[in-house]
């Protein structure tokens, strides 16, 4: 396919020489493509003001070969979302969303996986252009962008025989390795887990029902949000192994108001062998 008209969205734009552009976009058709743009940084008349974040293009790119960067030839604006580039917070959860997606959409694949990161990306920048963000929402965005790479946790069953643990009196482990909780029968000596009810699990599980657009109307407070911080931040660590730079600016502005100005840094204890009833 030498000539593709798709819709983008831009994650990543790179100064290169003396007028060009190198940008990451990410599409329906193909997923993250690297593309280049000649003259963006100079001439106004082929990219006038399209070439930014949070713009939603269409766009025409040249292929030709498959040996060379991909060309962008023409992008035309579709929307521009204003809530990211007016709000410090929207900001940081957009750029480090972008910046999410960037490091881990692949290039090629099937193009059902495609459309699937596509629309959770444009549906994520779509609610943080809508509302102010919060930690919780950072939590649910997060694990809705894993699912939509193809990295989710199991939040609902045993990862190892299948069956659904029983929290009825306290937490049950997750075991951050194999992405998933343990029931108590499965729990074996020297096993290090996150203490994490049931009722977090599910709380997280739900919003896997719900369109991305709308998932403010789910709320993690207290205790179920600093437990599904931990797991969601463990989680991604161990199984992305990424080190974002927007991560710092974005941890400074969604802050919550409380007495030492910050989320509890600490870890929870694991939950000792046999614990999980």
């Amino acid at each position: 396919m030498p000539t593709l008209h798709t819709q983008a969205l831009i994650l990543r734009s790179v100064d290169f020489g003396e007028s060009d552009l190198i940008l990451h976009l990410l599409t329906p058709d193909t997923g993250r493509l690297t593309v280049i743009a000649k003259g963006a940084r100079r001439s106004k008349k082929r990219f006038p003001g399209t070439l930014d974040f949070f713009n939603h293009l269409d766009v025409q790119i040249e292929r030709r070969r498959p040996t060379s960067m991909a060309r962008l030839e023409h992008a035309r604006l579709r929307r521009t979302l204003h809530g990211p580039r007016s709000d410090p917070r929207r900001f940081a959860l957009g750029c480090y969303l972008l910046e999410l997606l960037d490091r881990l959409a692949p290039e090629g694949g099937a193009r059902v996986d495609h459309r699937r990161l596509f629309a959770f990306g444009l549906g994520a920048l779509e609610l943080i252009d809508a509302r102010s963000p919060d930690p919780g929402l950072r939590v649910l965005l997060e694990v809705r962008a894993l699912d939509a790479l193809g990295l989710g946790p199991e939040l609902t069953r045993c990862v190892r025989c299948g069956e659904v643990p029983e929290g009825n009196a306290g937490p049950v482990g997750f075991h951050v390795g194999d992405g998933g909780p343990y029931c108590s029968r499965c729990l074996a000596e020297g096993q290090h887990l996150l203490p994490v009810h049931v009722g977090t699990l599910r709380a997280l599980q739900q919003s896997r029902s719900l369109p991305t657009r709308q998932l403010g109307r789910l709320a993690l407070r207290g205790g179920a949000l600093e437990e599904a911080r931990i797991l969601v931040t463990r989680f991604l660590r161990f199984h992305v192994g990424l080190d974002l730079r927007s991560v710092a600016f974005l941890d400074a502005q969604l802050t919550p108001p409380n007495a030492n100005g910050r989320l509890p840094p600490r870890p929870p204890e694991p939950i000792p062998t046999g614990g999980a009833r």
